[in-house]
């Protein structure tokens, strides 16, 4: 079992514990480590030394950088730390009012663009191993998903815009009701869409003793709705909780008699609860998930030894 995983084996099965490490491996500071450096930090985390004040920094640049099924370092836009330096402008951005289609689309294109190649670069390749290409189904998976998702998230500024609509309560719905679910079914789906391979090809499965028993799809399927799920509650919470204290705030005599504060209130919020939900959904569910004996396969059930085995959830 890779050192990584070894690690959120020790330390990653309470929410609590997941949510502080998270916090910690988030820190945009780690972009700015080489590749050396990283590797180095590796080879710490390979040494199996007890974690202390010296060796703490090493482990979370190495948890923060390395992928844990291929031991490769991840590309600098795709690691952990990067997804909130580069997703919140892009969020906020995408939730804007646009006087233009191509505007909307524009900017949901560069979203639904990282947000496919963050899923890609995070999930499980335990089956891929001998792969050094991206499969041709694999590119028509991430180029299908960027387009429908690119399309399907500017359906409101679309509706609004072709319909010529003018009323306050029709463009409150599709401004700030619409996109709510919309931005949470997107994000579920690109999730299920670029990882759909987990679950026709499987993922490694191991014992408790680290030891691989093979590959299973239930494990595989498993793996992707979990990850799903965390990130449909990242995005639907960040697109749903700003919209929500606006429509209260719009009330208040402040807000009224300075109608100009709505906008950058709304953009800060975005950016503020994006920030706070991306370690939450990272620990919904642990990074080394598990999965009963009964849930696998026949032919691994029979190599089974204990209950409970563990497999990659991928992020």
């Amino acid at each position: 079992m890779d050192p990584n995983l070894l690690f959120w084996k020790r330390e990653g099965q309470s929410f609590l514990r997941r949510l502080q490490t998270w916090v910690n491996l988030l820190d945009p500071t780690h972009l700015l480590s080489s590749d050396d450096e990283v590797q180095k930090a590796r080879t710490l985390l390979e040494s199996g030394e007890s974690l202390n004040a010296e060796v703490d920094p090493a482990v979370t640049l190495a948890l923060s950088s390395v992928h844990a099924d291929s031991g490769n370092t991840l590309p600098i836009v795709f690691r952990p730390p990067a997804v909130f330096p580069i997703s919140a402008p892009l969020v906020v951005a995408s939730l804007l009012p646009h006087n233009r289609v191509r505007h909307a689309l524009f900017w949901q294109f560069l979203l639904q663009s990282y947000n496919a190649g963050f899923n890609f670069a995070n999930r499980n390749s335990s089956s891929e191993q001998q792969k050094k290409k991206m499969s041709l189904t694999q590119l028509l998976l991430v180029t299908g998903t960027v387009s429908y998702a690119t399309c399907a998230g500017a359906l409101p500024q679309i509706f609004m815009y072709r319909l010529g609509i003018r009323s306050p309560p029709v463009q409150t719905f599709f401004r700030s009701i619409l996109p709510v679910p919309l931005c949470a079914a997107l994000a579920f789906l690109s999730v299920q869409t670029i990882r759909s391979e987990e679950a026709d090809n499987g993922i490694q499965v191991f014992d408790y003793n680290g030891n691989p028993l093979g590959l299973s799809k239930a494990a595989g399927e498993k793996a992707v709705r979990e990850t799903a799920l965390s990130r449909a509650a990242m995005f639907g919470v960040t697109a749903g909780i700003p919209s929500v204290l606006v429509m209260l705030l719009q009330r208040t005599r402040l807000f009224q008699r300075n109608s100009l504060l709505v906008a950058p209130f709304r953009h800060i919020s975005v950016a503020v609860i994006l920030g706070l939900m991306i370690p939450v959904s990272f620990s919904l569910f642990p990074q080394l998930g598990t999965i009963k004996r009964e849930e696998l396969e026949e032919e691994l059930q029979a190599a089974a030894v204990g209950q409970q085995l563990f497999y990659h959830r991928g992020l």
